[in-house]
């Protein structure tokens, strides 16, 4: 696998990210909650970033979102940017 398509929600911190997770876990909707909370740019888009390759994202993010099936969410993840949950969409 050469590439990812990935959503995610950008907070500040990791308790927002926990609470963020759960209220996806209990149905909210992806796209409506990253144009509510996340800092990312991509919020826009319902904090899609498209598709993109190894070595495009800082590294814990791309291991994140490679490690992930289509459909599923990951675990709060923390860079350099703040707490990610990340969707993989392909």
């Amino acid at each position: 696998m050469n590439t990812v398509h990935c959503a995610h929600i950008l907070v500040k911190t990791e308790q927002e990210a926990s609470e963020v997770l759960k209220a996806l876990r209990a149905g909210s909707s992806f796209a409506k909650l990253a144009q509510e909370k996340s800092l990312c740019p991509s919020r826009k888009q319902g904090g899609d970033l498209g598709t993109f390759g190894r070595g495009q994202m800082v590294r814990p993010f791309e291991q994140a979102a490679f490690a992930l099936e289509k459909g599923q969410l990951s675990p709060p993840v923390k860079t350099e940017f703040g707490w990610h949950v990340i969707r993989r969409l392909g």
